[in-house]
Parts: C-alpha cells; structure tokens; sequence
C-alpha cells in the first residue's frame, strides 16, 4: 500500500534529511525574521533596492532609471565576481546556466568559461545568496555589470571592485535600520500574517517544550514586530513574551554559537543595558551572549535542542557543526515549487516516459553502431546476428525515432527548466541533479519546511523519518 496522504497541503509538511524525534527534544530556539515572522517578499526587496540605488546615486553613479526585478535572482545563485556572472550550480559545484550581468549565457559560453572551473564557497571569488534579504543586492550587481561593460561607471576597476563598491553601499548593518523603521512605520504593507504559529508555538509549550527567541534584531525591533504578529492570536492576558523562556535580541549570529561575547540584561523598554551577575533567568531578555550561557540555564545541549532558521549558515550550519544541535530551515520559497511541481506533475511523466523510450532506442542505436565497427576491416568479435544491409536500416529507422522523440522532448524539458522561476527554475534542482543550495541543506538541516506554522500539522510528538537515500544503482520501480 501506498502511503496515505496527509490531511494538508503537501507544500506546508515538514521534510527530513535526517530521523528526527520531536519527542526528544526538549528546547526549540526560533529566529525571528523570514522565521517567526515572514515578509511580503517583493515589498521588502524593492523596499532594500530603493535603499540601496539611494546610496550608489549618492556616489555619483547613473542608477535612476534601473528598477527591481523580483524574478532576476532566487536564493541558492551565486555570484562570480571575478567575471561578473550569476551562476546556477549542482551539488557538486558544476555549473549548470550563468548570466553575465543580466544577459543570458548559451550552453556553449558556459562550458567554455566553467569547463575547468567549479564553484568553491570557500574562495573569496564566489558569493552564495544565501537569504531572502540578498535578493535586492543580487538584482543590482547584475544590472551594474551591464553598466560597467558599458562603460558607464567610472574608477570601477573591474567586477571584484564592483560588488565590494556594492557591499560598502550596502553597508548592511545601517541599511538594515532604514529598512526596519519603514516596517515600524507600516507592518501592514511589509509583514505576512500568520494566525496558525502562535497556535503552533502553543502546542510546543504546552507539550513541555521550552521556547528561545534568538534574533539579530535589536530589542526595540523584536518587541514591535512581535507583539504586532503574535498577541491578537494569543488567548486573553497572554502575549508573545508568555511563549519563551528566554528572549536574545542582537545576537550577532552565527558568531553567537561559537562565540564568548558579554551578556547583557534588558532593563524595561531597552533603553538600559546592565551586565548579567551570575546565570540567565527564566522570563529574561537579553543582549548578545553566547550559546554556551544558553546551554547552561537550560541544563541542556546538543540534540536535546532544536534550533530553526531561515538562513542556511548563519542559524542552521553554525548551530549544527559548532554544538551538535538539532536544526530546522525555513525555506518559504518552497510552498511555490512544490506547487509548481504539482502543476506540471502529468507533464513531468510524459517527459520521464519519453526519456526512458528514448534511452532504450539509444542503447540498440549504440549495440549496432559497435557491430558496425567491429565489422570494418579486419573484423573480430562475435559475428553480427543480422545482415549489413538491414543493421544499416535498422540504423537510420532509429535515428529518425530519436529526432521525433526529442522534437517531443524539447519542450516538455525547457517547461521542466522554468518551474517555480521563468529565469532559473526550480530552487532545489539545477537541471536533473540537486542544486547547490540542496547540498547545503541536506548537510545542515535535519528537517526543512515552507513555515513554522507547519509545526502545526505534525505535533510536538511527532516521529520524523527520512527516506531511504536512493542511489544510481539502485533497482528500478
């Protein structure tokens, strides 16, 4: 028997990489922003590229008439900035397409610049868009290439010159206060609601589960955004501050894990900070620290403790490999391409269908193409089972059901490239294999999921397995 469906949306489950039991854990730590709260997407990206085209016009740059392209980059790219690419890689750091600056790269400009050439993340060369909040700044390196090549942008010295000039524009930790007092400002045009975390987040509590807030963002920040996503879905007298026993605002993440920064105490409304005498205490709320205080108060570590995220190394790498937590990404992205998926499942079928016909005729078109060699001159090996004459018919009937196959193919695969995003495709995939951003969180995240709030549908008590792997040689279906 099949499995049974679950009785909800497929995009909102939770999925696992590693066996997860969410009965053994007995702490979670949540960040808060794209995780406890997420953000109208478009709204906040053309709100940080606006910041951003401010400051590079500050600068003398000819950026007014750029505009934000929601659909230009996706989380998982990277940028090369040695040559001004945008890049899509495979797991094993291949790259599959590329765009130099926003202009597309054909099949053959790629494999002649990356033929030798693999994304390493650990050189200084590659940038891996890692979070939400780099969607804007990737939009606007390429938009500059097309500048800089144009010879539009004077005292640039080439790409690497080009994104640190951006990242100095950036300037992320003061761009991130403009953007954060326009939310302040207006959570309703900036802020995505979400009644079923709070219930959530409840259940969590109520199953013994004690509850972190751990977050980049300042104190004054995290009270505001929190108090305005979480207290009108919370019973009568209770609020966001009821659900956490502990509250760490300005982190500094993923220095925090590994870190021994000084751990300061939140005095009423946070204009006051005092050193912390002594151990942290339930009900507090803190400034900065460190993991190991954390681990102390609780009496807990490693995998007793659940930590969930949206950004692939910041929260979820770091806690895992620094100590031994259990981790969770928040990737909202994927409730599109799951549905997407879904969409185009038929067509998907039909093209797996076509594929597996054409790779049998490939395989007779390669058996007769080695007869005919061993055939020619001095023959050896077996002799053919059939005459010349109907081997070479059999030959050309096979290549014209090849031609038919792929006029029939072609499209079904350039509609399979584009799900989800009509530039890049699909976020976890790059071309048949598993895109970078795949690697990165099969080996980081033990579950992964669109939402908090998709908590809900599992329980606190609930026994998450992963799939058996499944490998090349595997047999068939």
């Amino acid at each position: 028997m099949g499995r049974t469906a679950p009785p909800f949306p497929p995009e909102r489950d939770l999925f696992c990489n590693r066996t997860l039991n969410l009965r053994a854990i007995e702490a979670i730590g949540y960040d808060m922003d794209y995780t406890l709260i997420h953000y109208q997407e478009a709204e906040w990206e053309l709100c940080a590229y606006q910041h951003l085209q401010r400051k590079l016009a500050d600068r003398g740059w000819p950026v007014q008439d750029l505009a934000f392209n929601a659909e230009m980059m996706e989380r998982g790219l990277v940028l090369d900035v040695e040559l001004g690419n945008i890049l899509e890689a495979n797991r094993f750091g291949f790259v599959k397409q590329a765009r130099h600056g926003t202009a597309s790269m054909d099949y053959r400009e790629v494999r002649k610049v990356y033929a030798r050439a693999m994304v390493d993340l650990d050189s200084d060369r590659f940038f891996f868009l890692t979070t939400l909040f780099s969607l804007s700044e990737g939009c606007m390196y390429a938009q500059l290439v097309d500048l800089l090549d144009a010879g539009e942008l004077e005292g640039v010295l080439g790409y690497t010159d080009l994104h640190r000039a951006v990242r100095r524009s950036l300037d992320e930790a003061h761009m991130e206060g403009e953007l954060k007092a326009d939310i302040l400002a207006d959570p309703d045009r900036y802020v995505v609601l979400d009644p079923e975390a709070p219930l959530a987040l409840l259940d969590q509590k109520r199953a013994g589960k004690r509850l972190l807030l751990i977050t980049n963002s300042e104190w004054s920040y995290t009270r505001a955004m929190m108090a305005y996503a979480y207290d009108r879905y919370l019973p009568d007298g209770m609020t966001w501050r009821d659900l956490f026993e502990l509250v760490v605002v300005s982190s500094r993440k993923p220095s925090f894990f590994s870190g021994r920064a000084e751990l300061l105490e939140v005095v009423g409304d946070g204009d006051l900070l005092r050193p912390t005498l002594g151990e942290m205490k339930e009900g507090g709320v803190y400034h900065g620290g460190n993991a190991a205080q954390v681990e102390r108060h609780l009496g807990l570590s490693g995998d007793k403790i659940l930590y969930v995220g949206d950004h692939v190394f910041g929260d979820v790498q770091a806690s895992k490999s620094v100590l031994r937590w259990r981790t969770a990404l928040v990737l909202r992205e994927l409730e599109r391409e799951i549905r997407a998926n879904l969409e185009v499942a038929r067509q998907q079928q039909e093209l797996r269908r076509l594929m597996d016909r054409k790779e049998v005729l490939e395989v007779e078109q390669c058996q007769l193409r080695l007869e005919r060699m061993r055939a020619k001159g001095k023959p050896y090996g077996p002799k053919p089972a059939t005459p010349r004459a109907e081997r070479e018919a059999r030959q050309k009937q096979l290549r014209g059901e090849v031609e038919a196959l792929d006029a029939r193919i072609a499209p079904l695969a350039a509609a399979s490239s584009r799900v989800a995003n009509p530039l890049w495709g699909p976020l976890m995939r790059a071309g048949n294999d598993k895109s970078l951003l795949t690697w990165a969180v099969e080996r980081s995240a033990d579950i992964y999921t669109s939402r908090v709030s998709n908590f809900l549908f599992r329980t606190p008590f609930a026994y998450l397995r992963s799939p058996r792997g499944s490998m090349p040689h595997d047999p068939g279906p």
